[in-house]
């Protein structure tokens, strides 16, 4: 009998979270056009599907976000979400650095404080589209994409797409696509863990980020 009310309880939790939690947490703040367009970046992961979107607005224009977004990294800028679960506990940049403005296609940015792991820079089209690609075995280690991918992995893309809207706003999209191997295990990994939690880090990001942006406008460069 008790272990029937703990089935019959987990079966109506995992059905209100799917039902309806996950379709939330999958579209937070997208307007039904943001989601049914095409989204920049399926080329670059072959085989990939569309990952979650979210969206936001700023009261800054994309030229006064985008110093923001390119100097984010480990060992840079952090990336203003949770710095205790993903910068090693060191604050993110509350300022603009210059010397880390210089970005380009295929640069690494280390997205674990001991730089074991990192992000490839997939797209840098200034100040419109902004991508990271991450290539994981199924060890977590990166591999070269360039090389072909290994029989179980996961490679998966976050971009940020920037829009300028009247009155000196920006519309943030951030979406991207994965791929994984196997394809069972990605499933269950995404609906149990990482679409969750990558809404508990790119919410936090968003609000994190919109604060500085807007606080610093054009004088990013010297605020504290």
């Amino acid at each position: 009998m008790r272990r029937a009310r703990l089935l019959t309880i987990a079966g109506i939790v995992i059905a209100t979270y799917a039902g309806y939690v996950r379709p939330r947490l999958l579209r937070w703040g997208a307007s039904s056009e943001e989601l049914t367009r095409a989204f920049p970046g399926a080329e670059i992961i072959p085989g990939g599907i569309r990952s979650a979107t979210m969206a936001v607005t700023f009261n800054a224009p994309p030229n006064e976000v985008w110093p923001w977004l390119v100097q984010m990294g480990c060992g840079r800028a952090g990336w203003y979400s949770w710095d205790s679960l993903d910068n090693g506990g060191i604050a993110s940049a509350e300022r603009i650095h210059p010397e880390w403005q210089k970005i380009q296609v295929g640069d690494r940015i280390a997205s674990s404080p001991s730089g074991s792991a990192w992000f490839e820079v997939a797209a840098c089209d200034r100040p419109r589209f902004f991508a990271l690609r991450a290539a994981l075995d199924l060890r977590g280690r990166p591999f070269d994409t360039a090389s072909g991918r290994p029989r179980w992995f996961s490679d998966s893309l976050w971009a940020f797409e920037l829009t300028e809207l009247p009155n000196a706003q920006t519309r943030i999209v951030v979406s991207g696509y994965n791929a994984i191997r196997p394809h069972h295990l990605g499933a269950v990994g995404n609906f149990l863990i990482w679409e969750p939690a990558h809404w508990v880090m790119q919410t936090r990001q968003f609000a994190n980020l919109r604060r500085r942006v807007e606080r610093s406008g054009t004088n990013g460069r010297s605020a504290r």
